[in-house]
């Protein structure tokens, strides 16, 4: 078939054929590199790549007719695997160059015992990675994406022009992350009122997060799925959309913050067969302190996002795509001034994604 191009694109079809050539030939490409491990720049793309290929095949399901091995879920196994071996490339990157040189001797002792541990970890998930791209599973998979981009088929809706569509494709999303119960982690009701937990000390904040935080870390999960789903679509938007996709990215960074503490503690602790405050009460002080800092930062993020009106106008934005001829013949620094400046990944560790 004929190459298609941003410029040539009409229809859902159009879009969806676009986005999974792109993700699929960015995971393609650093998948070489990645089995010979020859740098953790490379592992990171290609885990960039299979998710936001995950999220393209998901986001444009109702327009797709693909083969069973290239179902959404076996594409998350794939990442699975890479993000396993990349959270322990960042985890001990962090370690190395953020929290050890800033430690007493004593638990700069202690936290190198705990590196030597994960260097092991590492090298055992480093040969499930190999494992998995020598799967057939993952040949197949590849094998049949590359027979759909050659001879692509479709559902009916795929003839539709985009924009109308649209809003049809990203309300749901857009609905389930605002229903998550973790909005209202710390909240209470007074007199019909909503009253966050802002000003909640450190040690009340603590006791949260222990019981409930798990509350606050499948929200995470939720807005970096509704982000890449955005990021879909953001060609298709002005401004207005480029600032709530930016709010739905800060409050993934931000909650991330939080999990990236809680699980860098689990972690050092089974490494260590210890309770971490009593081998690097330094190192827990540190992390109390990001948590805390980063609970600051979600309250008004948390506020925003229980306010009526901020809802509703989340909501209209969705219904206001730009039209046709504005997308095509949009600069192409427009675009990348609309994102905010959004690039692949995150900040932060990122674990259990």
């Amino acid at each position: 078939m004929k190459k298609r191009t941003e410029e040539k694109a009409k229809t859902l079809g159009d879009w969806a054929y676009l986005a999974i050539e792109k993700h699929f030939q960015k995971t393609i490409k650093h998948e070489s590199d990645v089995i010979k491990d020859k740098d953790p720049e490379a592992l990171h793309q290609m885990r960039v790549g299979i998710r936001r290929l995950r999220s393209a095949v998901k986001g444009f399901a109702p327009a797709l007719d693909l083969p069973k091995s290239t179902q959404e879920n076996k594409i998350g196994k794939i990442g699975h695997s890479l993000g396993g071996l990349r959270d322990l490339d960042v985890l001990q990157d962090a370690l190395k160059n953020r929290y050890h040189p800033n430690l007493p001797s004593k638990e700069q002792k202690s936290l190198k015992e705990a590196m030597d541990a994960l260097d092991k970890q590492r090298q055992h998930a480093l040969e499930q990675v190999r494992k998995t791209l020598d799967d057939q599973q993952y040949h197949k998979l590849k094998q049949s994406l590359q027979g759909w981009l050659k001879h692509p088929t479709y559902q009916e809706i795929a003839r539709m022009p985009v924009d109308p569509v649209l809003p049809d494709l990203l309300l749901p999303e857009i609905s389930q992350l605002l229903l998550h119960p973790g909005w209202l982690l710390g909240v209470e009701f007074k007199a019909g009122q909503m009253e966050t937990g802002k000003d909640l000390e450190p040690s009340a904040v603590a006791k949260l997060l222990a019981d409930d935080g798990e509350v606050l870390h499948s929200l995470r999960k939720e807005a970096k799925r509704v982000r890449y789903q955005m990021e879909l679509f953001s060609d298709f938007y002005g401004p207005t959309y480029a600032g709530y996709l930016q709010d739905v990215k800060l409050v993934q960074e931000t909650l991330g913050k939080i999990q990236d503490c809680v699980v860098l503690g689990e972690v050092l602790s089974d490494v260590l067969h210890s309770k971490l405050k009593h081998q690097l009460p330094t190192l827990t002080e540190q992390l109390d302190q990001t948590v805390y800092e980063a609970w600051q930062e979600w309250q008004p993020l948390q506020e925003r996002y229980l306010n009526s009106q901020t809802r509703q106008a989340f909501h209209l934005a969705l219904l206001q795509p730009r039209d046709e001829s504005d997308i095509n013949n949009k600069p192409k620094n427009e675009h990348k001034n609309e994102q905010s400046g959004i690039k692949d990944g995150t900040s932060g560790i990122g674990f259990g994604t």
